[in-house]
């Protein structure tokens, strides 16, 4: 059934005695359209909306965008991989925001990143193949794209947020509906335009034709990150600059200053620790203020932000965003960023220490993407690009997560970030620590996929 349909036969089956058999011949003959517009939209029945599924793809996207596309809690889905797909030839997206001179500023830098992608790749081909010869029982198909892959691994910190991808994703109208209000929401054109485009998508019948009638950008949200923004620049005093480790695990207990330190985190560029001590020793009246910020543009059926969900356990995360793109799809834990200013510098891996064409490039982009205004500047962040993150969840999923990307399969980077997850918790929670059975970086299975 459609999806319309399908939520509007089993919340009727939930309020009903008939049958499923005997609710799905009933809906077939009844308008699902006003059934939803009255229970859904007028009355904010959310949950209805849960119970009508769709599967829509994204093809064609910047990697930017699709990270903003996946950036849902309730997110299932897959986008194309960097490590089993060659980039090199797909070209990359200009933001709509540039004018001709920043276009051809960008341009020239993109082609440079993408150049130095296709010759690091090549030349790490060589490399491992000479570091790493094919075992006897290995086919030799298989090792090709083994190497290929370690070789990816190495060469994707070239690509950068403009090139593009696709990301496939089954998912509720409810979520639906939240996720393209808050790409509409977006600072960056092409994320608002594909937002437009997916509600055009939902018009026809087989979709979702009640929710692209209603569906609009999340004022609420535009709102509120304005305001927290003004407010911390008005207000906050000046950065501590106190040293805090890449990894900087904490346990929050002081609710309504966590709370506070999180809606502040995405708007300035200042550690989690530093925040979070700052609005503890502030007044509840103080505390309280910056919580009315984020509160006053609220409407009736406005969700609260997610900087008011949280875990017990935050992980403030300095990692590049290779690394990041792979780390953000745990769901069990929410996420947040700080703006993406490229100040934080990039990651060199070791294979391509002293390259001086993986060098230039980097620096070439990072001097235009510095010269560029904002936000398309963005789009020529590398992978290779160190940045700042907040995750925050219970000590199961920093459990799951030390363990599953610290395993010999997965990337070198983000490997090294989830072992230092584990290290943080020994230290924080020693009695909990000791539990995760995470793999040290240095033992290496290369030609495991």
């Amino acid at each position: 059934m459609p999806p319309e349909q399908l939520a509007y036969a089993l919340a009727r089956y939930s309020r009903s005695a008939d049958s499923i058999t005997q609710s799905i011949d009933w809906v077939r003959s009844h308008d699902s359209g006003k059934f939803l517009d009255s229970f859904y939209f007028q009355y904010g029945h959310a949950s209805i909306a849960d119970l009508g599924h769709l599967a829509i793809c994204w093809e064609g996207v910047s990697e930017l965008a699709a990270t903003e596309i996946e950036d849902e809690p309730l997110w299932d889905g897959q986008a194309k991989s960097s490590r089993y797909q060659d980039f090199g030839q797909l070209g990359f997206i200009t933001p709509p925001e540039f004018d001709a001179a920043a276009a051809e500023r960008y341009q020239a830098a993109g082609n440079a990143l993408m150049a130095a992608y296709r010759q690091v790749h090549t030349e790490m081909i060589e490399v491992l193949s000479e570091r790493l010869p094919r075992p006897e029982e290995m086919k030799s198909d298989a090792y090709r794209r083994n190497i290929a892959a370690r070789a990816f691994d190495v060469a994707r910190y070239l690509l950068f947020w403009g090139v593009p991808t696709n990301a496939g994703q089954v998912t509720s109208i409810r979520t639906l509906e939240r996720q393209i209000r808050r790409l509409k929401a977006s600072e960056y054109a092409e994320v608002r335009d594909v937002a437009d485009q997916a509600t055009e998508a939902c018009k026809v019948p087989e979709a979702t034709p009640t929710l692209a009638k209603y569906v609009g950008v999340d004022q609420y949200l535009v709102t509120s990150r304005a305001d927290l923004k003004l407010w911390a620049e008005q207000n906050l005093p000046a950065p501590a600059r106190l040293p805090v480790d890449d990894i900087d695990l904490s346990r929050p207990t002081d609710t309504p200053a966590d709370i506070v330190a999180t809606l502040l985190y995405p708007a300035t560029d200042r550690p989690f620790r530093e925040l979070y001590e700052l609005a503890r020793s502030w007044s509840a009246a103080q505390r309280a203020e910056v919580i009315d910020v984020a509160l006053k543009s609220r409407q009736r059926y406005d969700e609260l932000l997610r900087e008011f969900r949280g875990g017990l356990y935050a992980y403030d995360m300095i990692m590049d965003v290779g690394a990041y793109r792979d780390m953000h799809r745990h769901r069990r834990c929410q996420q947040y960023r700080q703006a993406y200013s490229g100040r934080l510098g990039w990651e060199t891996p070791e294979l391509v220490a002293g390259h001086a064409v993986y060098r230039e490039a980097m620096e070439q982009a990072f001097d235009t993407l510095h010269a560029l205004p904002e936000p398309g500047a963005h789009y020529l962040l590398p992978f290779g690009a160190r940045s700042r993150f907040l995750f925050k969840m219970d000590f199961a999923e920093a459990e799951y997560i030390s363990k599953l990307r610290s395993g010999v399969k997965g990337h070198f980077s983000y490997r090294a970030v989830a072992w230092k997850m584990k290290l943080a918790m020994e230290k924080l929670e020693p009695e909990l620590g000791r539990l995760i059975e995470a793999t040290p970086p240095w033992v290496e299975d290369p030609l495991t996929r």
